[in-house]
């Protein structure tokens, strides 16, 4: 007879048993309905390919064994903690949302709302997503917790370096990353002159300013091209004094980074594989030897997030150096000063850090306020002593003009109405709509009438929003889908003709020599490398090297770490990259999807992983 132990562990057994098999079976199912949504977030308009294909058969195998380990270590042997799938849902959902959306619109110019096959395949593929994400953040957890949990609370700091020591580390590594640049500035001598660098350089030179561009980038590129202009004669020599001398600025803050990072206890291997990772990423070399703001935009956003972790870390001790707080407080000015979204960014994060700083408000408030009163004196001062006009309403209405603009060009709308319209865009603006960029559009359109009546264009908007919901979201997404879609080509620009060449199949970034400067390249070959990269299908024909380039990849990637730290409730840690990430949010009000608007991603993206792993 069969004792009562025995019995209870032949239970026991077969309900493991009958767990698993209803785990498998979940894990099949979950694999097959993934297998059969999968299309819909893939770049081909004929899905036959994959579906009638013996790879379909691969990618079921493939997601049943992820699927099934996951769900075994996300479910099995423990209560499941509900409060747990919170944030992977997130994750999850929000990434099945966009690559369908993005597929979509990267095909066809407009998502499909009302197609229900879509809507049951962003549902299959969110809860795959959300498993997979929850399964890799606990393997992320514990592998960090098993080989280092000290790094939870902030890494290992090492031994304070002697000052002279630490001195000649930083010029080491700020002379490898400028000496990495220097053979593309000579390959793209006298560098990249572009993104409306002839209109700031005009500015300057007949002295009638607009606040357009940020009016200290214009007098510092303006200055700088004019000065030496005048005393050489020569406007390619201004330009290539103005590129190097940011290229050396660019280099020292990535140097200044990077002997933070040494104080947190970053590995010596890591430290030199970001001084190349500075020193070599085209997309940080590109901005670095270019004369548009995003540079010196990213140079100071760098600086504010670096110092910002420090703060985060230990208010008391950050602020008892009085230094600290002047960097913090002139990076995050700079920062203002150079972008309009730096600013909207930093008044919504402001709050937000005075909250979780309550401990130290007497001094965080009062810094907090001088930094925002201090921009407001610089922009107002400029603004005023140069008679800079500031009439301009376009750049703060692209999405409205855009959507206005699609709903006149693609649907049919009452005459009247179109008139109404047309008091602030005329017709043939209309007409010159494309959906990636609205520059083409909001350039027409008539300041003084929208002055002399804002309800009517507000009233108009809102009645033709309710009208055509789906119109409206298309509209907003297609001029900002490239900055969360991975897989798309940037081709903002194509058929656009600048100056020296005609945008065809991608417009990834600029590379001409506006006038009145003219390209001398010294290394022709290296030249052409960068022709390619910024003009053609390029880099986007190699398999993952592609991604490297993509924005809406380092999004996924950004999204991915800070989705991480929020799980994990590490909310000193992730609040720094809030400044960040909000200045991206506001890029998705912008009139296009170019990598200038989002530079700061990659150059970030060292200080983000390294936060991830504990050091911070």
């Amino acid at each position: 007879m069969k004792s009562r132990q025995e019995i209870t562990e032949r239970i026991k057994l077969h309900n493991i048993h009958k767990k698993a098999g209803l785990r498998r079976a979940l894990a099949g199912f979950l694999s097959f309905a993934g297998g059969w949504a999968l299309p819909w977030m893939l770049h081909a308009a004929e899905s036959l390919g994959y579906t009638n294909s013996i790879a379909s058969v691969f990618v079921f195998l493939f997601l049943f064994t992820v699927t099934d380990k996951a769900l075994s270590r996300n479910f099995e042997g423990r209560q499941v903690n509900w409060r747990g799938w919170i944030w992977p849902g997130l994750f999850g959902t929000a990434f099945s949302l966009c690559m369908v959306f993005g597929t979509q619109l990267d095909l066809w110019g407009s998502v499909p709302f009302t197609d229900g096959r879509m809507w049951a395949g962003i549902g299959i593929l969110a809860v795959l997503f959300s498993i997979l994400t929850r399964f890799f953040w606990n393997e992320f957890d514990r592998v960090r917790m098993g080989y280092g949990g000290r790094a939870a609370q902030g890494g290992e700091q090492k031994e304070p370096v002697r000052e002279k020591k630490s001195r000649n580390i930083f010029w080491i590594r700020a002379g490898v990353i400028a000496l990495c640049y220097v053979p593309v500035f000579l390959a793209v001598y006298p560098g990249f002159f572009v993104y409306d660098a002839q209109d700031e350089l005009l500015q300057v030179v007949t002295r009638n300013f607009s606040t357009h561009h940020p009016l200290l980038h214009v007098l510092a590129l303006g200055g700088i091209i004019q000065l030496v202009h005048k005393v050489t004669g020569s406007y390619n020599l201004g330009i290539a004094c103005y590129t190097a001398l940011q290229m050396a600025g660019i280099a020292c803050i990535f140097a200044w980074g990077i002997g933070k990072m040494e104080k947190r206890g970053t590995a010596k291997w890591m430290r030199c594989g970001i001084t190349l990772y500075f020193g070599l990423c085209p997309v940080l070399v590109m901005f670095s030897l270019c004369s548009a703001k995003d540079g010196l935009f990213t140079g100071m956003l760098f600086l504010a997030v670096i110092l910002l972790q420090e703060l985060c870390a230990d208010a008391d001790a950050f602020l008892r150096k009085k230094s600290n707080a002047l960097l913090l407080g002139a990076a995050c000015v700079g920062m203002m000063l150079l972008r309009h979204n730096g600013f909207y960014g930093f008044v919504v994060f402001t709050p937000v850090l005075a909250l979780y700083l309550r401990r130290e408000w007497r001094r965080v408030i009062p810094c907090l306020a001088l930094i925002l009163a201090c921009y407001g004196l610089i922009n107002g001062g400029l603004t005023k002593i140069l008679h800079a006009d500031n009439s301009e309403n376009q750049e703060m209405l692209t999405v409205p003009i855009s959507q206005m603009a699609r709903i006149s060009a693609y649907e049919d709308v009452p005459l009247a109405e179109q008139e109404i319209l047309f008091q602030y865009l005329p017709g043939e603006a209309v007409q010159r709509y494309t959906p990636k960029v609205t520059d083409s559009v909001k350039i027409s359109f008539d300041n003084e009438a929208y002055e002399a009546d804002q309800k009517g264009f507000w009233s108009l908007w809102a009645k033709w929003g309710a009208e055509h919901p789906f119109g409206y979201l298309n509209a907003w997404f297609m001029t900002s889908y490239g900055f969360w879609y991975p897989d798309t080509v940037i081709d903002t620009y194509r058929g656009n003709t600048v100056f020296t060449y005609t945008y065809e199949d991608s417009s990834y970034f600029g590379y001409e020599v506006e006038e009145p400067g003219v390209r001398e390249s010294k290394i022709p070959w290296l030249d052409e490398l960068y022709r390619k990269m910024s003009l053609e299908i390029a880099q986007q024909r190699i398999p993952v090297v592609s991604m490297l380039f993509s924005p809406g990849f380092l999004f996924w990637v950004w999204a991915f770490c800070l989705g991480y730290l929020c799980c994990f409730k590490r909310w000193g840690t992730l609040l720094p990259f809030m400044l960040p990430a909000l200045c991206w949010c506001t890029v998705l009000l912008g009139p296009a999807c170019l990598v200038r608007y989002v530079v700061f991603l990659w150059a970030l993206l060292p200080a983000v992983l390294l936060a991830c792993i504990g050091k911070i």
